[in-house]
């Protein structure tokens, strides 16, 4: 009802309702007053604005400070400043933008009631339109895109790969079938936990030495002997093959592991692989963490060769060991029992990819390169 009809009801002024709605600025002779607002507990987390914190943002945003002030002065983004005033905000007379702390705290805590029904749920037509370009084998990423195209004057119909997710994983909103969870490529129907990398326990007992630290030479690949390194798994993660990868030459060469990928294991293996190479080509390792490295200290003793670590969940740190781990796949399908190849067919394999030309090389082999890098 209107603030007339408001005041009527409660049995008061017309004005003293707006005040009580409102607010009421001092002057001479009157207290300034905050609005009338319901009782609300506050919320706890951090992760949203305090009502404290929208008054010391309409304080200053009354002063002119700027918005990357205010940030600093809360220890909050600059983005979610500027956002808050933007979303809550009001555009008053001549285009002068006003911000009222109270107004808009009771704006968040309305918009942050929940549940809240998705857009696909809400929407039969897109949500036909989605299920239909999952049944194709689409993405969720070309499905937004497309309707997006297909739909260029009805933002009803625009959603980002992220709802579509979410409607397919989030469990009790029912937006989607769940069948159709298997025409996504990963094939899973919920979504894989992703522990966060600065959390992670130290793997080895002996410390490891990062690729910070590496020298400098082997970053530009200018000079040869720095190797990368990986294991691809067979079925069950059963069974393993070592690769190695120069990163100058992209020469390749495959460490046996019948027995298992066990540290003891990887460490003999590893060693009568790179013994057969001369000292000038063998001045670094890079590895990723995995358990097979545990023993990088005494390989380092027994070599003469440093062992570099990536970092977690950062494979193009070894980018050319992992797309040579895709060309592998070609030889050693997934889900099948790796240890069943002898020492001489992995020698073949190897010679195979040595002998391919590689538009990064110039369309050189990588054998070439490696014969070039021996004669100098």
């Amino acid at each position: 009802m209107s603030n007339r009809e408001a005041g009527q009801r409660v049995g008061v002024n017309e004005r003293t309702g707006r005040e009580w709605l409102h607010g009421r600025p001092g002057g001479r002779k009157k207290r300034p007053s905050a609005p009338a607002r319901d009782t609300r507990a506050a919320s706890a987390s951090s992760r949203y604005l305090s009502e404290a914190e929208r008054l010391h943002i309409a304080d200053r945003f009354r002063e002119r400070a700027t918005v990357r002030a205010i940030a600093a002065e809360l220890g909050r983004s600059p983005s979610t400043v500027s956002r808050e005033i933007r979303r809550n905000g009001t555009a008053g007379r001549g285009n002068l933008w006003h911000y009222r702390p109270y107004a808009a705290q009771a704006r968040a805590e309305a918009r942050r009631l929940r549940p809240k029904r998705g857009k696909i749920d809400g929407n039969r037509e897109l949500r036909d339109a989605v299920q239909t370009g999952l049944d194709e084998r689409w993405s969720p990423e070309q499905i937004c895109h497309a309707l997006r195209k297909r739909f260029p004057d009805r933002p009803e119909m625009h959603v980002v790969h992220e709802t579509v997710y979410q409607a397919l994983y989030v469990q009790g909103r029912g937006e989607l079938r769940r069948e159709l969870a298997g025409a996504l490529r990963t094939g899973r129907a919920r979504r894989k936990p992703q522990r966060q990398a600065n959390c992670r326990r130290p793997r080895f007992v002996a410390p490891m030495v990062m690729i910070s630290d590496r020298p400098a030479e082997a970053d530009d690949r200018a000079v040869p002997g720095h190797w990368e390194g990986d294991c691809i798994l067979g079925r069950n993660n059963g069974s393993a093959i070592g690769t190695l990868v120069e990163r100058t030459t992209r020469y390749v060469m495959l460490v046996h592991l019948p027995h298992g990928r066990t540290a003891e294991d990887m460490n003999a293996a590893l060693h009568a692989t790179i013994r057969t190479l001369p000292p000038h080509l063998t001045r670094s390792l890079t590895w990723d963490q995995g358990a097979e490295m545990a023993g990088h200290r005494a390989f380092s003793l027994a070599t003469d060769i440093p062992v570099y670590f990536c970092d977690p969940g950062s494979p193009w740190q070894r980018g050319s060991n992992e797309n040579t781990n895709g060309l592998l796949r070609q030889y050693f399908p997934k889900g099948t029992d790796l240890s069943v190849h002898t020492r001489e067919h992995l020698d073949f394999v190897a010679a195979q990819l040595n002998n391919r030309p590689r538009k990064t090389l110039g369309w050189e082999t990588p054998a070439e390169r490696l014969s070039s890098a021996l004669t100098a």
